[in-house]
Protein backbone atom coordinates (compact mmCIF):
# COMPACT_ATOMS: atom_id res chain seq x y z
CA UNK A 1 0.00 0.00 0.00
CA UNK A 2 1.42 3.36 -1.00
CA UNK A 3 0.99 6.14 1.55
CA UNK A 4 0.46 9.75 0.58
CA UNK A 5 0.55 12.76 2.88
CA UNK A 6 -2.50 13.99 0.95
CA UNK A 7 -4.50 11.35 2.84
CA UNK A 8 -3.80 12.99 6.22
CA UNK A 9 -5.55 16.08 7.57
CA UNK A 10 -3.53 19.30 7.78
CA UNK A 11 -3.78 19.36 11.59
CA UNK A 12 -2.11 15.95 11.79
CA UNK A 13 0.74 17.00 9.49
CA UNK A 14 1.26 20.19 11.48
CA UNK A 15 1.43 18.24 14.74
CA UNK A 16 3.86 15.76 13.16
CA UNK A 17 6.18 18.53 11.98
CA UNK A 18 6.13 20.15 15.43
CA UNK A 19 6.96 16.81 17.06
CA UNK A 20 9.85 16.18 14.68
CA UNK A 21 11.13 19.70 15.29
CA UNK A 22 11.03 19.21 19.05
CA UNK A 23 12.86 15.90 18.73
CA UNK A 24 15.58 17.52 16.62
CA UNK A 25 15.93 20.40 19.06
CA UNK A 26 16.11 17.95 21.97
CA UNK A 27 18.77 15.92 20.14
CA UNK A 28 20.81 19.07 19.54
CA UNK A 29 20.42 20.05 23.19
CA UNK A 30 21.52 16.61 24.35
CA UNK A 31 24.52 16.73 22.04
CA UNK A 32 25.55 20.08 23.47
CA UNK A 33 25.12 18.77 27.00
CA UNK A 34 28.47 16.96 26.72
CA UNK A 35 29.97 20.34 27.66
CA UNK A 36 27.89 21.43 30.67
CA UNK A 37 30.90 22.74 32.56
CA UNK A 38 34.56 23.71 32.35
CA UNK A 39 36.55 21.16 30.30
CA UNK A 40 33.44 19.06 29.67
CA UNK A 41 31.42 16.61 31.74
CA UNK A 42 34.40 14.31 32.42
CA UNK A 43 36.85 17.22 32.88
CA UNK A 44 39.29 15.79 30.30
CA UNK A 45 38.93 18.79 27.95
CA UNK A 46 38.23 16.40 25.05
CA UNK A 47 35.12 17.01 22.97
CA UNK A 48 33.10 14.07 21.59
CA UNK A 49 32.24 16.01 18.42
CA UNK A 50 32.78 14.29 15.06
CA UNK A 51 32.52 15.37 11.45
CA UNK A 52 34.98 18.23 11.90
CA UNK A 53 37.40 19.83 9.46
CA UNK A 54 40.87 18.26 9.57
CA UNK A 55 42.37 21.12 7.63
CA UNK A 56 41.33 24.75 7.62
CA UNK A 57 41.09 26.98 4.55
CA UNK A 58 43.31 30.03 4.27
CA UNK A 59 42.07 32.57 6.80
CA UNK A 60 40.53 29.88 9.00
CA UNK A 61 36.98 28.52 9.39
CA UNK A 62 33.89 30.65 8.85
CA UNK A 63 32.93 33.05 11.64
CA UNK A 64 29.23 32.39 12.26
CA UNK A 65 28.51 35.15 14.75
CA UNK A 66 29.95 37.15 17.64
CA UNK A 67 28.47 37.52 21.11
CA UNK A 68 29.19 40.93 22.64
CA UNK A 69 28.50 42.81 25.85
CA UNK A 70 30.11 40.42 28.35
CA UNK A 71 32.42 43.00 29.91
CA UNK A 72 35.64 41.98 31.66
CA UNK A 73 36.42 38.36 32.37
CA UNK A 74 38.09 35.08 31.48
CA UNK A 75 35.14 32.68 31.82
CA UNK A 76 34.78 30.17 29.04
CA UNK A 77 31.42 28.82 27.80
CA UNK A 78 29.20 25.90 28.80
CA UNK A 79 25.88 24.60 27.49
CA UNK A 80 22.47 23.39 28.64
CA UNK A 81 18.78 23.82 27.81
CA UNK A 82 19.83 24.71 24.25
CA UNK A 83 21.70 27.77 25.53
CA UNK A 84 25.23 29.13 25.82
CA UNK A 85 26.36 30.23 29.29
CA UNK A 86 29.26 32.40 30.42
CA UNK A 87 30.09 35.15 32.92
CA UNK A 88 31.45 38.69 32.86
CA UNK A 89 31.76 41.98 34.73
CA UNK A 90 29.94 45.26 34.26
CA UNK A 91 30.91 48.26 36.39
CA UNK A 92 31.31 46.83 39.91
CA UNK A 93 29.12 43.72 39.51
CA UNK A 94 29.72 40.20 38.25
CA UNK A 95 27.10 38.79 35.89
CA UNK A 96 26.06 35.41 34.53
CA UNK A 97 24.79 35.37 30.93
CA UNK A 98 22.66 33.06 28.80
CA UNK A 99 22.36 33.22 25.00
CA UNK A 100 20.52 31.06 22.51
CA UNK A 101 22.49 29.00 20.00
CA UNK A 102 22.34 31.87 17.52
CA UNK A 103 23.99 34.23 19.99
CA UNK A 104 20.84 36.14 20.95
CA UNK A 105 20.61 37.24 24.61
CA UNK A 106 18.17 35.22 26.75
CA UNK A 107 18.93 36.53 30.24
CA UNK A 108 21.60 38.05 32.46
CA UNK A 109 21.68 37.98 36.26
CA UNK A 110 24.04 39.63 38.76
CA UNK A 111 26.29 37.55 40.98
CA UNK A 112 27.35 40.05 43.61
CA UNK A 113 30.09 42.63 43.70
CA UNK A 114 33.09 42.00 41.51
CA UNK A 115 36.51 41.23 42.93
CA UNK A 116 39.10 43.96 43.26
CA UNK A 117 42.62 44.23 44.58
CA UNK A 118 45.19 46.91 45.29
CA UNK A 119 48.02 44.61 44.17
CA UNK A 120 49.53 46.25 41.08
CA UNK A 121 50.39 42.91 39.46
CA UNK A 122 46.80 41.67 39.69
CA UNK A 123 44.65 44.79 39.46
CA UNK A 124 44.15 44.53 35.69
CA UNK A 125 42.93 40.92 35.86
CA UNK A 126 39.31 41.86 36.50
CA UNK A 127 36.11 39.92 35.94
CA UNK A 128 35.00 36.31 36.55
CA UNK A 129 37.38 33.44 35.88
CA UNK A 130 34.97 30.56 36.56
CA UNK A 131 32.87 28.90 33.87
CA UNK A 132 29.22 28.25 34.86
CA UNK A 133 28.22 24.63 35.50
CA UNK A 134 24.87 23.41 34.14
CA UNK A 135 23.03 20.57 35.89
CA UNK A 136 19.42 19.41 35.62
CA UNK A 137 17.79 22.73 34.84
CA UNK A 138 20.02 24.83 37.08
CA UNK A 139 23.16 26.86 36.56
CA UNK A 140 25.86 27.14 39.24
CA UNK A 141 28.49 29.86 39.11
CA UNK A 142 31.26 31.00 41.45
CA UNK A 143 32.14 34.68 41.17
CA UNK A 144 35.71 35.93 41.42
CA UNK A 145 34.77 37.38 44.83
CA UNK A 146 33.67 33.95 46.10
CA UNK A 147 29.89 34.26 45.79
CA UNK A 148 28.42 30.90 44.78
CA UNK A 149 25.03 31.41 43.14
CA UNK A 150 22.47 29.04 41.64
CA UNK A 151 20.04 30.11 38.90
CA UNK A 152 17.11 28.69 37.02
CA UNK A 153 18.81 27.92 33.71
CA UNK A 154 15.82 28.96 31.61
CA UNK A 155 14.97 32.24 33.31
CA UNK A 156 18.07 33.34 35.22
CA UNK A 157 16.11 33.64 38.47
CA UNK A 158 18.42 33.21 41.46
CA UNK A 159 17.50 30.20 43.62
CA UNK A 160 20.12 30.44 46.38
CA UNK A 161 23.55 31.92 46.99
CA UNK A 162 26.39 31.72 49.51
CA UNK A 163 29.24 34.04 50.40
CA UNK A 164 31.99 31.41 50.68
CA UNK A 165 34.75 33.60 52.19
CA UNK A 166 32.38 34.77 54.93
CA UNK A 167 30.85 31.38 55.70
CA UNK A 168 34.13 29.45 55.74
CA UNK A 169 36.41 32.17 57.13
CA UNK A 170 38.62 32.52 54.06
CA UNK A 171 41.06 35.37 53.37
CA UNK A 172 40.79 37.35 50.14
CA UNK A 173 42.53 35.44 47.39
CA UNK A 174 45.45 37.09 45.63
CA UNK A 175 43.89 36.72 42.18
CA UNK A 176 40.22 36.05 42.92
CA UNK A 177 38.38 32.72 42.90
CA UNK A 178 38.91 30.85 39.64
CA UNK A 179 37.43 27.40 40.28
CA UNK A 180 34.60 26.09 38.12
CA UNK A 181 32.45 24.07 40.51
CA UNK A 182 31.90 20.33 40.14
CA UNK A 183 28.51 18.62 40.54
CA UNK A 184 27.80 14.94 41.01
CA UNK A 185 24.46 13.51 42.10
CA UNK A 186 22.83 15.86 44.59
CA UNK A 187 26.14 17.38 45.67
CA UNK A 188 28.20 20.38 44.66
CA UNK A 189 31.93 20.50 45.37
CA UNK A 190 33.82 23.77 45.77
CA UNK A 191 36.99 25.08 47.44
CA UNK A 192 36.47 28.13 49.70
CA UNK A 193 40.04 27.73 51.02
CA UNK A 194 38.94 28.84 54.47
CA UNK A 195 39.74 27.95 58.07
CA UNK A 196 36.29 26.40 58.46
CA UNK A 197 36.52 24.52 55.20
CA UNK A 198 39.27 24.41 52.61
CA UNK A 199 37.45 21.90 50.39
CA UNK A 200 33.71 21.49 50.98
CA UNK A 201 30.68 19.59 49.76
CA UNK A 202 27.22 21.18 49.72
CA UNK A 203 23.73 19.99 48.93
CA UNK A 204 23.09 21.36 45.46
CA UNK A 205 19.40 21.99 46.15
CA UNK A 206 19.77 24.35 49.10
CA UNK A 207 23.50 24.87 49.73
CA UNK A 208 23.53 23.13 53.12
CA UNK A 209 26.91 21.81 54.22
CA UNK A 210 27.48 18.04 53.88
CA UNK A 211 31.19 17.91 54.74
CA UNK A 212 34.18 20.22 55.09
CA UNK A 213 37.88 19.35 55.00
CA UNK A 214 40.23 21.55 57.05
CA UNK A 215 43.36 19.38 56.76
CA UNK A 216 44.75 20.85 53.53
CA UNK A 217 47.74 23.18 54.03
CA UNK A 218 48.30 26.48 52.25
CA UNK A 219 46.10 29.21 50.81
CA UNK A 220 43.91 29.10 47.70
CA UNK A 221 44.97 27.19 44.62
CA UNK A 222 43.31 28.12 41.34
CA UNK A 223 42.46 24.74 39.82
CA UNK A 224 39.14 23.04 39.18
CA UNK A 225 38.27 19.54 40.36
CA UNK A 226 39.08 16.40 38.40
CA UNK A 227 37.41 13.24 39.73
CA UNK A 228 38.48 9.62 39.26
CA UNK A 229 38.05 6.13 40.71
CA UNK A 230 41.06 4.21 42.02
CA UNK A 231 41.86 1.81 44.83
CA UNK A 232 38.28 1.50 46.06
CA UNK A 233 37.74 5.25 46.44
CA UNK A 234 36.39 8.04 44.29
CA UNK A 235 38.99 10.81 44.43
CA UNK A 236 38.19 14.53 44.17
CA UNK A 237 41.36 16.46 43.33
CA UNK A 238 42.33 20.05 44.02
CA UNK A 239 45.26 22.31 44.82
CA UNK A 240 46.45 24.84 47.35
CA UNK A 241 49.47 27.11 47.08
CA UNK A 242 51.49 24.36 48.78
CA UNK A 243 50.25 21.09 47.31
CA UNK A 244 48.00 19.03 45.08
CA UNK A 245 45.67 16.61 46.85
CA UNK A 246 42.88 14.08 46.59
CA UNK A 247 40.00 13.65 49.04
CA UNK A 248 37.34 10.97 49.33
CA UNK A 249 34.40 12.45 47.45
CA UNK A 250 31.94 10.75 49.83
CA UNK A 251 33.37 11.99 53.14
CA UNK A 252 35.96 14.66 52.37
CA UNK A 253 38.73 12.69 54.09
CA UNK A 254 42.20 13.51 52.78
CA UNK A 255 43.46 10.47 50.85
CA UNK A 256 46.78 11.82 49.56
CA UNK A 257 48.74 14.99 48.92
CA UNK A 258 51.90 15.96 47.09
CA UNK A 259 53.97 18.96 48.15
CA UNK A 260 54.21 21.19 45.08
CA UNK A 261 55.05 24.81 45.84
CA UNK A 262 56.50 27.18 43.27
CA UNK A 263 58.16 30.58 43.64
CA UNK A 264 54.86 32.49 43.46
CA UNK A 265 52.66 30.05 45.38
CA UNK A 266 50.32 29.72 42.40
CA UNK A 267 49.12 26.27 41.33
CA UNK A 268 46.84 26.90 38.37
CA UNK A 269 46.62 23.82 36.13
CA UNK A 270 44.22 20.92 36.70
CA UNK A 271 45.67 17.44 37.14
CA UNK A 272 45.61 14.78 34.41
CA UNK A 273 44.80 11.25 35.57
CA UNK A 274 44.96 7.71 34.20
CA UNK A 275 45.13 4.31 35.93
CA UNK A 276 46.22 5.60 39.32
CA UNK A 277 48.83 7.93 37.83
CA UNK A 278 48.44 11.67 38.42
CA UNK A 279 50.23 14.28 36.30
CA UNK A 280 50.92 17.63 38.00
CA UNK A 281 52.44 20.74 36.46
CA UNK A 282 53.15 24.35 37.36
CA UNK A 283 54.84 27.49 36.09
CA UNK A 284 57.07 29.83 38.15
CA UNK A 285 60.18 27.66 38.12
CA UNK A 286 58.54 24.39 39.16
CA UNK A 287 58.07 22.09 36.14
CA UNK A 288 56.02 18.90 35.94
CA UNK A 289 55.88 15.45 37.48
CA UNK A 290 54.01 12.16 37.37
CA UNK A 291 53.10 10.35 40.57
CA UNK A 292 51.74 6.85 41.14
CA UNK A 293 49.18 6.21 43.87
CA UNK A 294 49.46 3.13 46.07
CA UNK A 295 46.77 2.28 48.58
CA UNK A 296 47.89 2.01 52.19
CA UNK A 297 44.99 1.18 54.51
CA UNK A 298 42.35 3.85 54.00
CA UNK A 299 44.76 6.34 52.43
CA UNK A 300 47.32 6.40 49.63
CA UNK A 301 51.07 6.72 49.38
CA UNK A 302 52.50 8.68 46.45
CA UNK A 303 55.51 7.58 44.44
CA UNK A 304 57.27 9.89 42.00
CA UNK A 305 57.54 8.24 38.57
CA UNK A 306 59.34 11.11 36.87
CA UNK A 307 60.05 14.84 37.19
CA UNK A 308 60.91 17.31 34.46
CA UNK A 309 61.49 20.99 33.80
CA UNK A 310 59.54 20.55 30.55
CA UNK A 311 55.88 21.41 30.02
CA UNK A 312 55.78 23.77 33.00
CA UNK A 313 52.23 24.80 32.23
CA UNK A 314 50.95 28.21 33.34
CA UNK A 315 47.16 27.74 33.23
CA UNK A 316 46.30 26.83 29.63
CA UNK A 317 45.73 23.17 30.48
CA UNK A 318 47.29 19.85 29.47
CA UNK A 319 45.55 17.08 27.50
CA UNK A 320 46.24 13.34 27.63
CA UNK A 321 45.61 11.46 24.38
CA UNK A 322 46.73 7.93 23.53
CA UNK A 323 49.45 7.87 26.16
CA UNK A 324 50.88 11.31 25.43
CA UNK A 325 50.60 14.73 27.07
CA UNK A 326 50.06 17.91 25.05
CA UNK A 327 50.29 21.49 26.26
CA UNK A 328 52.52 24.55 26.47
CA UNK A 329 55.42 25.35 28.75
CA UNK A 330 56.57 28.69 30.10
CA UNK A 331 60.25 28.69 31.03
CA UNK A 332 60.67 25.58 28.89
CA UNK A 333 59.07 27.57 26.03
CA UNK A 334 56.60 26.48 23.39
CA UNK A 335 54.23 23.58 22.79
CA UNK A 336 55.18 20.07 23.88
CA UNK A 337 54.31 16.44 23.47
CA UNK A 338 55.61 14.20 26.27
CA UNK A 339 55.24 10.48 26.86
CA UNK A 340 52.84 10.19 29.80
CA UNK A 341 54.57 7.31 31.62
CA UNK A 342 58.21 8.32 31.04
CA UNK A 343 58.21 12.10 30.56
CA UNK A 344 60.24 11.68 27.37
CA UNK A 345 59.94 14.63 24.99
CA UNK A 346 58.44 13.58 21.67
CA UNK A 347 58.49 17.04 20.12
CA UNK A 348 58.68 20.73 20.99
CA UNK A 349 57.47 23.64 18.86
CA UNK A 350 58.83 26.96 20.09
CA UNK A 351 56.07 29.49 19.42
CA UNK A 352 54.45 31.13 22.43
CA UNK A 353 52.13 29.51 24.96
CA UNK A 354 48.42 29.37 25.68
CA UNK A 355 45.36 27.18 26.12
CA UNK A 356 44.36 23.97 24.40
CA UNK A 357 41.40 21.73 23.61
CA UNK A 358 40.84 18.50 21.65
CA UNK A 359 38.33 16.96 19.25
CA UNK A 360 38.38 14.04 16.81
CA UNK A 361 42.13 13.49 16.70
CA UNK A 362 43.01 17.17 16.46
CA UNK A 363 44.38 19.75 18.90
CA UNK A 364 43.32 23.39 18.96
CA UNK A 365 46.01 25.71 20.33
CA UNK A 366 45.24 29.32 21.28
CA UNK A 367 48.21 31.66 21.72
CA UNK A 368 47.54 33.82 24.76
CA UNK A 369 49.22 36.96 23.40
CA UNK A 370 48.58 37.02 19.66
CA UNK A 371 45.21 35.26 19.60
CA UNK A 372 46.45 32.92 16.86
CA UNK A 373 44.41 29.70 16.84
CA UNK A 374 46.30 26.72 15.39
CA UNK A 375 44.99 23.32 14.33
CA UNK A 376 47.43 20.40 14.61
CA UNK A 377 47.23 16.62 14.59
CA UNK A 378 47.24 14.99 18.03
CA UNK A 379 50.25 12.85 17.22
CA UNK A 380 53.56 12.18 18.99
CA UNK A 381 55.30 11.90 15.62
CA UNK A 382 55.62 15.63 14.96
CA UNK A 383 53.99 19.04 15.26
CA UNK A 384 51.96 19.15 12.05
CA UNK A 385 50.10 22.38 11.40
CA UNK A 386 46.80 21.98 9.54
CA UNK A 387 45.66 25.58 9.58
CA UNK A 388 45.60 28.73 11.65
CA UNK A 389 43.93 32.12 11.93
CA UNK A 390 43.87 35.08 14.30
CA UNK A 391 40.90 35.47 16.63
CA UNK A 392 39.77 39.13 16.73
CA UNK A 393 40.19 41.13 19.90
CA UNK A 394 37.38 41.60 22.36
CA UNK A 395 39.44 43.85 24.62
CA UNK A 396 43.00 44.56 25.68
CA UNK A 397 43.71 41.61 27.99
CA UNK A 398 45.23 38.19 27.31
CA UNK A 399 43.45 35.37 25.46
CA UNK A 400 43.13 33.32 28.64
CA UNK A 401 39.62 31.85 28.34
CA UNK A 402 39.92 28.23 27.20
CA UNK A 403 38.42 27.42 23.77
CA UNK A 404 35.46 25.03 23.53
CA UNK A 405 34.19 22.72 20.77
CA UNK A 406 30.51 21.77 20.78
CA UNK A 407 27.83 21.33 18.13
CA UNK A 408 30.52 21.39 15.38
CA UNK A 409 31.42 24.89 16.45
CA UNK A 410 34.54 26.40 17.95
CA UNK A 411 33.88 28.96 20.70
CA UNK A 412 36.63 31.41 21.66
CA UNK A 413 36.09 34.01 24.40
CA UNK A 414 38.20 37.14 24.51
CA UNK A 415 37.22 39.63 27.18
CA UNK A 416 33.94 41.29 26.09
CA UNK A 417 33.20 38.90 23.20
CA UNK A 418 32.74 35.26 22.22
CA UNK A 419 33.62 34.40 18.62
CA UNK A 420 31.81 31.37 17.19
CA UNK A 421 33.23 29.47 14.20
CA UNK A 422 31.81 26.72 11.99
CA UNK A 423 34.32 23.84 12.01
CA UNK A 424 32.00 21.12 10.67
CA UNK A 425 32.63 19.32 7.39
Amino acid sequence: MKLSFHNFPLSFLTALLILLSLQCNNADSQKLSNWPCFHGADRTNKSIETGLLKKWPAGGPKLLFTISGLGDGYSSVSFGEGMIFTAGKSKDLSYVFAFDLNGKPVWSSPNGKSWSTTASWASSYTGPRSTPTYDNGRLYCLSEAGRLAVYDAKTGKEIWAKDLPKEFDAPQTEYGYAESVYIEGNRIYVRPSGKKGFQVCLNKDDGKLIWANTDIPGVEGYTSAVVFDFGGFRHLTGASADCYYGVDIATGKLLWKVDFKNKQGLNLTDVVVENGHVYITSDYGKGSMLIRLKRSGNAFETETVWESALLDNHHGGVILHNGHLYGSGTNSRGWFCLDFLTGKQMWNQIRGKGSITYAEGMLYLLDERSGVMSLIKASPEKYELMGEFTVPKGGESMYWAHPVISGKRLYVRHWDKVFVYDIGI
